[in-house]
């Protein structure tokens, strides 16, 4: 509870930075009401998972056509007013060696393609940049292993974001209600209502092109990190460390959600990943080791 409450500070001195790394990027992984399908995919393990999915349901769909007018043509066929005489026969070798090896060969020529798909996900390459998420009640935290900081994000609109000292206008947000107040709020955080359970007060920020990978545990239940864009979700474990990887095509603003039911405010538990230009990058990190890790922007520069 204490941690909760001490990033409070935290989270409305960082404001600046997180807006700085919105600007000119589109939104893009984010759900669309009334939209059926996938969201758009940014990496190419989306992008492999999306083409799986539509071939299993090209597959699918002949597999239930086939069997639905089989269906029918027996029970026009063979009906009786037909077939007044049953037939009395018990078994039938050629029909039932098809019926055991043909979805055999269906299996295998999905497995064929699924597998390698599998594969690429569980087989971790080597990281340009490494990121450890530790999922709590109801926030994330962050540490940029090789960066020496971290910071913790919560949704824009909950209790450790309202900060009246900062934001005099916070003193009239209702935490989790979408009002006129809230909205002005996200708009202040360059967001719009859309965002609302979306949008986080900080962001993880990621260079477009460079492979991430996502050291993944928890500090109390089970949570699950998760960005339907880029096609990964992995379970946050007490105790355990698991890793994800991708690698964004595209600069933009994606969303995720915590997708393990941890608690009472598990729908309050957003994710927000910018991915920018390693230009825009390299400043962003240089705000952020002076904001979060105290070191002075121009000793930063002086290492580059």
């Amino acid at each position: 509870m204490t941690r909760l409450f001490s990033m409070a500070a935290l989270a409305a001195a960082s404001t600046a930075t997180a807006a700085w790394a919105q600007e000119g990027l589109e939104i893009i992984g984010t759900p669309v009401d009334g939209a059926v399908g996938f969201q758009p995919a940014a990496t190419e393990l989306a992008t492999d998972l999306q083409w799986l999915d539509g071939m299993i349901l090209v597959i699918i769909t002949i597999i239930t056509l086939f069997v639905t007018a089989l269906l029918a043509w027996v029970a026009i066929r063979y009906n009786a007013k037909r077939n007044p005489e049953a037939a009395s026969f018990t078994h039938h070798t050629p029909v039932e060696i098809a019926w055991t090896v043909v979805p055999i060969v269906i299996l295998v020529f999905i497995g064929a393609f699924s597998l390698p798909i599998l594969f690429k996900q569980q087989e971790i390459p080597e990281a340009d940049l490494t990121i450890k998420v530790t999922g709590y009640q109801w926030y994330w935290g962050y540490e940029y292993v090789d960066e020496g900081f971290e910071f913790e994000s919560y949704m824009l609109g909950s209790p450790a974001t309202l900060d009246e000292n900062a934001r005099p206008d916070d003193a009239n947000v209702t935490p989790f209600v979408l009002d006129e107040h809230m909205e002005a709020k996200l708009i202040d955080a360059g967001y719009s209502r859309d965002e609302f359970l979306l949008a986080t007060d900080t962001s993880v920020v990621v260079p477009v092109g460079a492979t991430v990978v996502m050291q993944v545990t928890a500090a109390d239940v089970i949570h699950a990190w998760t960005i339907p864009s880029f096609g990964v979700k992995q379970d946050a474990v007490p105790g355990r460390l698991a890793e994800l990887w991708f690698n964004a095509e595209r600069e933009g603003i994606y969303f995720g959600q915590c997708s393990e039911l941890c608690g009472f405010y598990h729908a309050y538990m957003p994710i927000t990943v910018k991915v920018v230009s390693e230009e825009a990058y390299a400043e962003w990190l240089a705000d952020a080791r002076e904001e979060y890790a105290g070191i002075p922007r121009d000793r930063v520069l002086a290492s580059n």
